[in-house]
């Protein structure tokens, strides 16, 4: 919270109007990761807004419910209008670009942008060069001149991956050796 770590372990925070709680419960975003020890964090938001958070060792899995907000919204997630043919990667791109402007974060700072070395073998093998070539070309146009090489890589990973159902199991090739003992535990 404000750049500094909460809840390293299970339970439950209040940070003003919203709720944090760490378990290890939560519906799945996507059943493949059943395997995997669960870590979910739950955030109760105002404006009815409820994410959770799943967080396996090399990725993030986030899911969000919400009402529909007067006036209308638009963002990573899709523009809430019930056509799942205009929320794809490009589609939100183009409507909204690579980030949203810092006015209509929900939050008060961005997250820190990373990119592993596991995302980066993860691009480089599976990620058809065309494909690749196309989302560097798009990642640049949208994002700010003054985006860093990090920026730009976590933004053609997305755009190669980003509405994948088989991303996951990508993904997965390249798990943390703590979420394959939990698999192989499981």
């Amino acid at each position: 919270v404000n750049g500094q770590p909460v809840l390293t372990s299970f339970g439950t925070l209040q940070v003003g109007p919203a709720s944090i709680n760490y378990n290890g419960i939560g519906e799945l975003v996507d059943e493949a990761a059943s395997k995997w020890t669960t870590r979910a964090v739950h955030l109760e938001l105002p404006m009815g807004i409820h994410m959770t958070v799943f967080r396996w060792g090399n990725y993030l899995d986030m899911k969000i419910t919400m009402k529909a907000l007067e006036g209308g919204q638009d963002g990573s997630c899709g523009n809430f209008n019930g056509d799942l043919a205009d929320d794809t990667t490009e589609a939100i791109f183009n409507r909204v670009g690579a980030r949203i402007e810092s006015s209509a974060m929900l939050f008060s700072s961005r997250a820190e942008i990373s990119f592993t070395t596991e995302e980066q073998e993860m691009l480089r093998s599976q990620c058809p060069a065309r494909t690749m070539v196309d989302a560097e070309l798009q990642c640049r146009k949208n994002l700010p001149q003054s985006a860093t090489v990090l920026q730009v890589n976590a933004c053609v990973f997305d755009v190669c991956f980003g509405m994948n159902e088989h991303a996951l199991r990508s993904a997965a090739t390249y798990a943390s050796a703590a979420d394959q003992a939990s698999a192989n535990s499981a």
